[in-house]
Protein backbone atom coordinates (compact mmCIF):
# COMPACT_ATOMS: atom_id res chain seq x y z
CA UNK A 1 0.00 0.00 0.00
CA UNK A 2 1.36 3.29 -1.15
CA UNK A 3 2.25 6.35 1.50
CA UNK A 4 -0.89 8.55 -0.71
CA UNK A 5 -2.94 5.75 0.33
CA UNK A 6 -2.19 4.98 3.50
CA UNK A 7 -2.83 8.33 4.45
CA UNK A 8 -6.32 9.06 2.78
CA UNK A 9 -6.87 5.96 4.44
CA UNK A 10 -6.13 7.39 7.70
CA UNK A 11 -8.10 10.67 7.13
CA UNK A 12 -10.98 8.58 6.39
CA UNK A 13 -10.89 7.17 9.06
CA UNK A 14 -10.52 10.03 11.22
CA UNK A 15 -13.51 11.83 9.62
CA UNK A 16 -15.41 9.03 9.90
CA UNK A 17 -15.10 8.46 13.92
CA UNK A 18 -15.55 12.43 14.32
CA UNK A 19 -18.76 11.89 12.54
CA UNK A 20 -19.86 8.42 14.58
CA UNK A 21 -18.99 10.71 18.11
CA UNK A 22 -20.44 13.92 17.01
CA UNK A 23 -23.10 12.00 15.30
CA UNK A 24 -24.06 9.78 19.04
CA UNK A 25 -23.45 13.44 21.03
CA UNK A 26 -26.12 15.19 18.99
CA UNK A 27 -28.58 11.90 19.11
CA UNK A 28 -28.18 12.50 22.79
CA UNK A 29 -28.58 15.92 23.26
CA UNK A 30 -32.72 16.00 24.45
CA UNK A 31 -33.73 19.67 24.11
CA UNK A 32 -36.98 21.13 23.32
CA UNK A 33 -36.41 24.83 21.73
CA UNK A 34 -39.33 27.19 23.39
CA UNK A 35 -38.96 31.03 21.75
CA UNK A 36 -40.37 33.93 23.72
CA UNK A 37 -42.24 36.84 22.14
CA UNK A 38 -42.90 39.65 23.95
CA UNK A 39 -42.11 43.51 24.27
CA UNK A 40 -38.67 43.92 25.64
CA UNK A 41 -38.44 47.34 24.13
CA UNK A 42 -40.92 50.45 23.99
CA UNK A 43 -44.10 51.69 25.68
CA UNK A 44 -44.65 48.19 27.31
CA UNK A 45 -41.22 46.72 28.17
CA UNK A 46 -41.66 46.51 31.84
CA UNK A 47 -44.65 44.16 31.37
CA UNK A 48 -42.75 42.02 28.63
CA UNK A 49 -39.63 41.85 31.14
CA UNK A 50 -41.49 40.45 33.95
CA UNK A 51 -43.84 38.07 30.94
CA UNK A 52 -40.21 36.62 29.67
CA UNK A 53 -39.14 36.24 33.26
CA UNK A 54 -42.56 34.38 34.29
CA UNK A 55 -41.58 31.64 31.48
CA UNK A 56 -38.19 31.30 32.33
CA UNK A 57 -39.46 30.54 35.74
CA UNK A 58 -41.95 28.12 34.52
CA UNK A 59 -38.61 26.71 32.67
CA UNK A 60 -36.70 26.57 35.61
CA UNK A 61 -39.24 24.11 37.38
CA UNK A 62 -40.06 22.16 34.89
CA UNK A 63 -36.35 21.27 33.94
CA UNK A 64 -35.01 21.09 37.81
CA UNK A 65 -36.43 18.95 40.81
CA UNK A 66 -38.56 21.61 43.00
CA UNK A 67 -40.62 19.54 45.17
CA UNK A 68 -41.36 22.78 47.69
CA UNK A 69 -43.12 23.89 44.67
CA UNK A 70 -46.93 22.42 44.57
CA UNK A 71 -47.18 22.51 40.85
CA UNK A 72 -47.34 20.06 38.45
CA UNK A 73 -43.68 18.22 36.95
CA UNK A 74 -41.76 20.33 39.87
CA UNK A 75 -40.97 16.93 41.59
CA UNK A 76 -39.23 15.55 38.44
CA UNK A 77 -36.33 17.08 35.94
CA UNK A 78 -37.60 17.58 32.19
CA UNK A 79 -39.67 16.42 30.42
CA UNK A 80 -40.21 12.78 28.31
CA UNK A 81 -37.70 11.21 30.12
CA UNK A 82 -35.17 13.81 30.33
CA UNK A 83 -35.71 16.33 27.61
CA UNK A 84 -34.75 19.96 28.95
CA UNK A 85 -36.58 23.48 27.54
CA UNK A 86 -34.18 25.75 26.57
CA UNK A 87 -35.72 29.02 25.62
CA UNK A 88 -34.97 31.19 23.02
CA UNK A 89 -35.76 34.86 23.66
CA UNK A 90 -37.62 37.54 20.94
CA UNK A 91 -38.31 41.34 20.79
CA UNK A 92 -41.31 42.61 19.09
CA UNK A 93 -41.47 45.99 20.42
CA UNK A 94 -44.91 46.60 20.31
CA UNK A 95 -45.32 46.68 16.58
CA UNK A 96 -47.04 43.62 14.48
CA UNK A 97 -44.91 43.59 11.56
CA UNK A 98 -41.94 43.24 13.94
CA UNK A 99 -44.19 40.64 15.33
CA UNK A 100 -44.60 38.53 12.44
CA UNK A 101 -40.68 38.83 11.47
CA UNK A 102 -39.29 37.59 14.42
CA UNK A 103 -42.12 34.90 15.07
CA UNK A 104 -40.81 33.79 11.66
CA UNK A 105 -37.08 33.56 12.63
CA UNK A 106 -37.68 32.11 15.80
CA UNK A 107 -39.31 28.62 13.65
CA UNK A 108 -37.16 29.14 10.89
CA UNK A 109 -33.71 30.37 11.84
CA UNK A 110 -33.51 29.17 15.57
CA UNK A 111 -36.00 26.45 14.91
CA UNK A 112 -38.00 26.43 18.22
CA UNK A 113 -40.94 23.90 18.67
CA UNK A 114 -43.38 26.52 19.79
CA UNK A 115 -43.72 30.36 20.93
CA UNK A 116 -45.16 31.59 24.25
CA UNK A 117 -46.19 35.15 23.93
CA UNK A 118 -46.94 37.87 22.73
CA UNK A 119 -48.83 39.90 25.32
CA UNK A 120 -49.87 42.76 22.97
CA UNK A 121 -53.04 41.36 21.23
CA UNK A 122 -52.01 43.56 18.05
CA UNK A 123 -48.59 41.75 17.82
CA UNK A 124 -49.73 37.95 19.16
CA UNK A 125 -52.36 38.11 15.84
CA UNK A 126 -49.63 37.92 12.83
CA UNK A 127 -47.35 35.95 15.34
CA UNK A 128 -49.90 33.10 15.82
CA UNK A 129 -50.84 33.48 12.17
CA UNK A 130 -47.24 32.40 11.13
CA UNK A 131 -47.09 29.16 13.78
CA UNK A 132 -50.82 28.29 12.27
CA UNK A 133 -49.47 28.41 8.71
CA UNK A 134 -46.65 25.76 9.74
CA UNK A 135 -49.18 24.09 11.60
CA UNK A 136 -47.21 24.40 15.25
CA UNK A 137 -48.19 25.51 18.30
CA UNK A 138 -48.89 28.84 19.42
CA UNK A 139 -49.04 29.73 23.60
CA UNK A 140 -50.32 32.39 24.78
CA UNK A 141 -50.56 33.77 28.22
CA UNK A 142 -52.31 37.07 28.29
CA UNK A 143 -53.32 38.43 25.28
CA UNK A 144 -57.08 39.46 25.93
CA UNK A 145 -58.72 40.36 22.97
CA UNK A 146 -61.77 37.93 22.04
CA UNK A 147 -60.93 37.90 18.50
CA UNK A 148 -58.15 35.62 18.82
CA UNK A 149 -59.76 33.01 19.64
CA UNK A 150 -62.49 33.99 17.40
CA UNK A 151 -60.53 32.90 14.28
CA UNK A 152 -61.33 29.39 13.67
CA UNK A 153 -57.18 28.36 14.47
CA UNK A 154 -56.09 24.69 15.18
CA UNK A 155 -52.81 25.64 17.03
CA UNK A 156 -53.53 28.44 18.85
CA UNK A 157 -54.54 28.20 23.04
CA UNK A 158 -54.79 31.42 25.35
CA UNK A 159 -55.02 31.21 29.43
CA UNK A 160 -56.55 34.55 30.08
CA UNK A 161 -60.37 35.51 30.32
CA UNK A 162 -60.99 37.81 27.21
CA UNK A 163 -62.12 41.25 26.84
CA UNK A 164 -65.77 40.09 26.14
CA UNK A 165 -65.50 37.97 29.57
CA UNK A 166 -64.32 41.38 30.58
CA UNK A 167 -66.53 43.75 29.45
CA UNK A 168 -69.72 41.40 30.47
CA UNK A 169 -68.22 41.70 34.36
CA UNK A 170 -68.16 45.55 34.16
CA UNK A 171 -71.43 45.39 33.64
CA UNK A 172 -72.31 43.33 35.90
CA UNK A 173 -70.67 45.73 38.84
CA UNK A 174 -71.99 48.64 37.70
CA UNK A 175 -75.64 46.69 38.13
CA UNK A 176 -74.46 45.79 41.50
CA UNK A 177 -73.27 48.75 42.37
CA UNK A 178 -77.16 50.27 41.63
CA UNK A 179 -78.71 47.65 42.66
CA UNK A 180 -77.07 47.42 46.57
CA UNK A 181 -75.30 51.07 46.86
CA UNK A 182 -77.17 53.10 44.88
CA UNK A 183 -74.68 54.11 42.81
CA UNK A 184 -77.16 55.61 39.79
CA UNK A 185 -74.67 54.96 37.35
CA UNK A 186 -76.48 55.33 33.54
CA UNK A 187 -73.22 56.20 31.17
CA UNK A 188 -70.10 55.06 29.99
CA UNK A 189 -67.55 56.55 28.56
CA UNK A 190 -64.44 54.27 27.23
CA UNK A 191 -61.05 55.00 25.94
CA UNK A 192 -58.85 52.73 24.14
CA UNK A 193 -55.01 52.33 22.26
CA UNK A 194 -55.80 51.96 18.38
CA UNK A 195 -54.80 48.60 17.94
CA UNK A 196 -56.70 45.14 17.73
CA UNK A 197 -56.53 44.95 21.72
CA UNK A 198 -58.10 48.28 22.53
CA UNK A 199 -60.47 48.41 19.42
CA UNK A 200 -61.75 45.24 20.32
CA UNK A 201 -62.06 46.15 23.54
CA UNK A 202 -64.16 49.44 23.15
CA UNK A 203 -66.16 46.96 20.56
CA UNK A 204 -66.84 44.62 23.51
CA UNK A 205 -67.27 47.19 26.19
CA UNK A 206 -70.30 48.25 23.64
CA UNK A 207 -72.06 45.24 22.96
CA UNK A 208 -72.09 44.35 27.10
CA UNK A 209 -73.41 48.30 27.64
CA UNK A 210 -75.76 47.94 24.97
CA UNK A 211 -77.14 44.61 26.64
CA UNK A 212 -77.36 45.95 29.77
CA UNK A 213 -79.04 49.17 29.04
CA UNK A 214 -76.45 51.24 29.87
CA UNK A 215 -75.73 54.77 27.36
CA UNK A 216 -71.95 55.03 25.67
CA UNK A 217 -71.63 58.52 25.63
CA UNK A 218 -68.27 58.86 24.38
CA UNK A 219 -65.54 56.86 22.91
CA UNK A 220 -61.95 58.27 22.91
CA UNK A 221 -59.43 56.03 20.70
CA UNK A 222 -55.51 57.72 21.06
CA UNK A 223 -52.58 56.31 19.39
CA UNK A 224 -49.96 53.99 21.40
CA UNK A 225 -47.24 55.67 22.64
CA UNK A 226 -48.77 59.03 22.87
CA UNK A 227 -46.50 61.76 24.38
CA UNK A 228 -49.90 63.85 25.23
CA UNK A 229 -53.07 63.29 25.76
CA UNK A 230 -54.90 66.36 26.78
CA UNK A 231 -57.34 66.07 23.85
CA UNK A 232 -58.43 62.53 24.60
CA UNK A 233 -58.72 62.77 28.35
CA UNK A 234 -60.75 66.61 27.73
CA UNK A 235 -62.83 64.54 25.34
CA UNK A 236 -64.03 62.38 28.27
CA UNK A 237 -64.44 65.47 30.86
CA UNK A 238 -66.56 67.26 28.46
CA UNK A 239 -68.84 64.14 28.01
CA UNK A 240 -68.51 63.70 31.94
CA UNK A 241 -69.90 59.88 31.85
CA UNK A 242 -70.17 58.33 35.03
CA UNK A 243 -68.20 55.18 34.94
CA UNK A 244 -65.21 55.00 32.02
CA UNK A 245 -63.38 51.60 30.60
CA UNK A 246 -59.97 51.98 30.04
CA UNK A 247 -57.94 49.88 27.58
CA UNK A 248 -54.60 51.23 28.14
CA UNK A 249 -51.13 49.54 28.22
CA UNK A 250 -48.08 50.38 29.89
CA UNK A 251 -47.20 53.74 30.18
CA UNK A 252 -50.06 55.07 28.32
CA UNK A 253 -51.91 54.28 31.44
CA UNK A 254 -49.65 56.54 33.47
CA UNK A 255 -49.88 59.16 30.82
CA UNK A 256 -53.93 59.14 31.32
CA UNK A 257 -54.36 58.70 35.03
CA UNK A 258 -51.45 61.84 35.40
CA UNK A 259 -53.36 63.88 32.60
CA UNK A 260 -56.53 63.12 34.45
CA UNK A 261 -55.07 64.86 37.53
CA UNK A 262 -53.70 67.88 35.14
CA UNK A 263 -57.10 68.10 34.09
CA UNK A 264 -58.74 67.95 37.96
CA UNK A 265 -60.99 65.23 36.23
CA UNK A 266 -62.31 61.80 37.25
CA UNK A 267 -65.38 59.55 36.80
CA UNK A 268 -67.39 58.20 39.46
CA UNK A 269 -65.72 54.68 38.61
CA UNK A 270 -63.42 53.70 36.40
CA UNK A 271 -62.82 50.39 35.44
CA UNK A 272 -59.47 48.92 33.23
CA UNK A 273 -58.88 45.69 30.98
CA UNK A 274 -56.03 43.80 30.83
CA UNK A 275 -53.85 46.99 31.27
CA UNK A 276 -51.45 49.25 33.23
CA UNK A 277 -54.16 49.36 36.18
CA UNK A 278 -52.58 45.68 36.69
CA UNK A 279 -48.92 46.46 36.54
CA UNK A 280 -47.38 46.59 40.17
CA UNK A 281 -44.58 48.57 38.90
CA UNK A 282 -46.72 51.25 37.42
CA UNK A 283 -49.18 51.68 40.51
CA UNK A 284 -45.91 51.85 42.66
CA UNK A 285 -44.57 54.82 40.59
CA UNK A 286 -48.10 56.65 40.53
CA UNK A 287 -48.21 56.28 44.63
CA UNK A 288 -51.25 57.81 45.74
CA UNK A 289 -52.70 58.55 42.31
CA UNK A 290 -52.84 54.96 41.33
CA UNK A 291 -55.65 54.52 44.44
CA UNK A 292 -59.33 54.12 43.86
CA UNK A 293 -59.39 52.80 40.08
CA UNK A 294 -60.76 49.02 39.33
CA UNK A 295 -60.12 46.45 36.87
CA UNK A 296 -60.09 42.66 35.91
CA UNK A 297 -57.48 41.00 37.83
CA UNK A 298 -56.23 37.07 37.43
CA UNK A 299 -53.68 37.16 40.23
CA UNK A 300 -52.19 39.72 42.98
CA UNK A 301 -50.08 39.32 45.90
CA UNK A 302 -53.57 40.08 48.25
CA UNK A 303 -54.59 36.60 46.72
CA UNK A 304 -52.18 34.37 48.47
CA UNK A 305 -54.85 32.09 50.03
CA UNK A 306 -56.70 31.93 46.94
CA UNK A 307 -54.20 30.65 45.32
CA UNK A 308 -51.61 29.23 47.93
CA UNK A 309 -49.48 27.18 45.57
CA UNK A 310 -48.37 30.59 43.85
CA UNK A 311 -46.01 31.48 46.71
CA UNK A 312 -43.08 29.21 46.25
CA UNK A 313 -43.12 29.44 42.07
CA UNK A 314 -43.25 33.41 42.80
CA UNK A 315 -40.25 33.51 45.07
CA UNK A 316 -38.53 32.08 42.38
CA UNK A 317 -39.84 34.53 39.92
CA UNK A 318 -38.87 37.11 42.41
CA UNK A 319 -35.20 36.15 42.12
CA UNK A 320 -35.59 36.88 38.41
CA UNK A 321 -37.29 40.07 38.05
CA UNK A 322 -37.63 41.84 41.70
CA UNK A 323 -41.25 42.07 41.52
CA UNK A 324 -44.29 39.61 42.75
CA UNK A 325 -46.30 38.08 39.72
CA UNK A 326 -48.97 40.20 38.33
CA UNK A 327 -52.11 39.61 36.52
CA UNK A 328 -50.46 39.10 33.16
CA UNK A 329 -47.15 37.50 34.04
CA UNK A 330 -48.63 34.44 35.33
CA UNK A 331 -50.56 33.30 32.76
CA UNK A 332 -47.26 33.50 31.20
CA UNK A 333 -46.21 30.68 33.35
CA UNK A 334 -49.30 29.03 33.44
CA UNK A 335 -48.92 29.18 29.34
CA UNK A 336 -45.85 27.29 29.59
CA UNK A 337 -46.69 24.88 32.40
CA UNK A 338 -50.20 23.53 30.74
CA UNK A 339 -47.66 22.69 27.09
CA UNK A 340 -44.82 21.12 29.41
CA UNK A 341 -48.08 18.85 30.63
CA UNK A 342 -49.50 18.60 27.20
CA UNK A 343 -45.92 17.15 25.91
CA UNK A 344 -45.51 14.78 28.89
CA UNK A 345 -48.80 13.30 29.00
CA UNK A 346 -48.45 12.73 24.89
CA UNK A 347 -45.18 11.26 25.00
CA UNK A 348 -44.76 12.50 22.13
CA UNK A 349 -43.51 16.14 20.33
CA UNK A 350 -45.72 15.40 17.42
CA UNK A 351 -47.90 18.84 16.97
CA UNK A 352 -50.81 17.05 16.23
CA UNK A 353 -50.80 14.75 19.13
CA UNK A 354 -49.97 17.57 21.60
CA UNK A 355 -52.49 19.65 19.95
CA UNK A 356 -55.38 17.01 20.31
CA UNK A 357 -54.06 16.36 24.10
CA UNK A 358 -54.02 20.38 25.47
CA UNK A 359 -57.71 20.08 24.31
CA UNK A 360 -58.81 16.34 25.30
CA UNK A 361 -58.04 17.40 28.60
CA UNK A 362 -58.77 19.14 31.66
CA UNK A 363 -55.57 20.62 33.40
CA UNK A 364 -54.65 21.16 37.02
CA UNK A 365 -53.08 24.23 37.28
CA UNK A 366 -52.34 25.63 40.69
CA UNK A 367 -51.28 29.61 39.26
CA UNK A 368 -54.60 30.06 37.70
CA UNK A 369 -57.59 31.52 39.79
CA UNK A 370 -60.08 28.20 39.97
CA UNK A 371 -57.00 25.83 39.63
CA UNK A 372 -58.59 24.57 36.07
CA UNK A 373 -57.38 25.07 32.34
CA UNK A 374 -59.44 23.26 29.61
CA UNK A 375 -59.59 24.68 26.12
CA UNK A 376 -62.59 24.92 24.11
CA UNK A 377 -62.94 25.53 20.05
CA UNK A 378 -60.60 28.52 18.77
CA UNK A 379 -58.07 27.89 22.10
CA UNK A 380 -60.32 29.36 24.68
CA UNK A 381 -59.40 28.53 28.48
CA UNK A 382 -62.70 27.89 29.12
CA UNK A 383 -62.17 28.23 32.83
CA UNK A 384 -60.17 31.29 32.66
CA UNK A 385 -61.24 33.68 35.90
CA UNK A 386 -60.47 36.66 36.84
CA UNK A 387 -62.92 39.03 40.33
CA UNK A 388 -63.20 42.96 39.87
CA UNK A 389 -60.06 45.17 42.09
CA UNK A 390 -59.67 48.52 43.45
CA UNK A 391 -56.61 49.86 44.56
CA UNK A 392 -56.46 51.28 48.28
CA UNK A 393 -53.38 51.79 49.63
CA UNK A 394 -51.52 50.68 47.02
CA UNK A 395 -53.19 47.37 47.29
CA UNK A 396 -55.59 45.14 45.26
CA UNK A 397 -58.21 44.93 47.10
CA UNK A 398 -61.27 42.31 46.05
CA UNK A 399 -64.34 44.12 45.33
CA UNK A 400 -66.45 41.80 43.76
CA UNK A 401 -68.03 38.97 43.57
CA UNK A 402 -69.07 39.08 46.45
CA UNK A 403 -68.26 35.66 47.76
CA UNK A 404 -64.82 36.43 46.93
CA UNK A 405 -64.44 40.35 48.15
CA UNK A 406 -62.55 41.26 51.02
CA UNK A 407 -63.35 45.17 51.14
CA UNK A 408 -66.03 47.36 49.94
CA UNK A 409 -65.27 49.46 46.93
CA UNK A 410 -64.50 53.17 47.67
CA UNK A 411 -67.43 55.40 45.72
CA UNK A 412 -67.35 57.54 43.86
CA UNK A 413 -63.60 58.00 43.37
CA UNK A 414 -62.08 60.12 45.87
CA UNK A 415 -61.00 63.87 43.70
CA UNK A 416 -57.94 64.96 43.18
CA UNK A 417 -58.12 67.60 45.35
CA UNK A 418 -59.04 65.62 48.37
CA UNK A 419 -56.31 63.18 48.76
Amino acid sequence: MNFIKKISIIILTTLLVFTLVNGAAFAQEKIIKIGTLFPLTGSCALAGSRCKAAVETAVEVINNSHPECDVPLAAQEGLLGGYKIVLVHADHQGKPDIAKAEAERLFDQEGVYTIVGCYNSACTNPASMVAERQEKIFMCGCSSSAALTERGLQYFFRMAPTDKTESIEFCDVIEWMNGTKGANLKTIGIIYENTEFGKHAADEGKLAAAEAGFEVVVDVPFSPGATNMNSEVQTLKAKNPDVVFGACLGGDYTLWVRTMKQMDWLPKMCLNYCTGYQDPVITEQLGDDANYFMGGTGYAPEFAELMPAVAAVEKIYQEKIGVPFDSDSIQEAVATFILAQAIEKAGTLNYDTVRDTLYANEWNSPLSMGGKVAFVSGGQNAKAMSMITQLQGGEYKRVFPTELSTDEVIFPMIPWSKR
